[in-house]
């Protein structure tokens, strides 16, 4: 059973905008996208997990803002990094850990693995493995709405090396053009792939700067600190939602570990990682909660949850039977089977 976190402080009456409440679910959704990031790299490590896979750990701030100022039937598309955004829509770490292990009790039953996770149910309209595919589809997922008249606001995350992509100028000319109620986020961590952005790219602020080029607003915000992505993220989602169009929106943030599994990140320079180590989401915020009166009990029995979840995830993956045989060849093609027709 779920435990029930009490959220009375000796704070109440400096409490800003953003409230106790969700103050609450920012830290928890980081403390649970952190550690069920680390869970799956031990898993990895342990031959459970196969192939490879891309992880989000330094970054669960911007997952954990943008999920509490999402609202149900909002639509999220990630990339291949997407593990923290699916989480933070809701989706369980059982389902998030089964698909990595290619075990039936997955997302998509083993068949999709890491980079392909999806769930419509909570709004993950999919994780995207080719650079910049999603962003004219999320363009496509916002004028359905637009079309058919609905509220939802359908936000689209990628990494700083997809605003070197085609398809980012073409999605977000598209999108101002239409005044679609879509929200784009540059997750940017500095490096796309193996290759520092600044190297590669003509302005400084990759997405930042080339808002102009489009009619929008410069956002370049801090993407390790919970509140300022919640404020940021709420703002563009309210102004989507009442029909004032797109909005483009950088954050600052930094990978913990390499690109990928595959990936030791041996080309950072010295001291880079222990700088921004400093500047840790989850350290930040739980400075902030106790800036905001929450105790230390309040805030060990987030953790101590987060620890239980993973735990009977894990237990509950494991004791999953891998994916049948047949799922490998259904709905291959729209008729459901494999059979090639020409």
């Amino acid at each position: 059973m779920e435990t029930k976190l009490s959220i009375q402080t000796a704070n109440d009456g400096t409490n800003d905008d953003i409230g106790l409440e969700k103050r609450l679910e920012l830290y928890r959704l980081q403390v649970e996208i952190r550690d069920c990031e680390k869970r799956a790299y031990d898993l990895f490590l342990q031959n459970l997990i196969k192939g490879t896979s891309h992880l989000s750990l330094g970054q669960e701030a911007i997952a954990a803002g943008f999920g509490v100022a999402m609202t149900k039937g909002d639509k999220s598309f990630c990339t291949y990094r997407g593990h923290a955004h699916t989480l933070a829509r809701g989706v369980p770490m059982e389902g998030v850990l089964g698909e990595l292990m290619l075990r039936d009790i997955g997302l998509m039953r083993g068949k999709g693995g890491s980079m392909h996770l999806t769930s419509v149910e909570h709004g993950v309209m999919g994780s995207y493995a080719i650079i910049g595919a999603h962003l004219p589809i999320a363009c496509g997922s916002a004028w359905r709405a637009q079309y058919l008249g609905e509220k939802d606001v359908t936000v689209c995350f990628f990494g700083d090396g997809t605003t070197n992509i085609g398809a980012f100028h073409e999605a977000l000319n598209f999108a101002v053009i239409w005044k679609l109620p879509v929200v784009f986020v540059c997750e940017n961590n500095l490096y796309m792939e193996y290759t520092l952005n600044a190297d590669v790219t003509a302005v400084a602020s990759p997405a930042g700067d080339r808002a102009s080029a489009y009619g929008l607003e410069k956002i370049v915000i801090d993407g390790n600190d919970a509140d300022v992505v919640y404020r940021s993220a709420n703002t563009a989602i309210e102004k989507a939602r009442n029909g004032g169009g797109p909005s483009l929106i950088e954050c600052l943030t930094y990978r913990h570990s390499g690109h990928s599994r595959a990936d030791p990140g041996k080309y950072r320079p010295p001291g880079e990682l222990e700088k921004w180590m400093e500047r840790d989401p989850i350290k930040i915020y739980k400075q902030r909660m106790k800036d905001f009166g929450f105790t230390e009990a309040q805030i060990e029995a987030v953790e101590t949850e987060s620890k239980r979840k993973v735990e009977l995830a894990t237990e509950l993956c494991k004791a999953s039977p891998s994916a049948p045989e047949e799922l490998l060849t259904a709905d291959v093609y729209a008729d459901g089977g494999w059979a090639w027709r020409n």
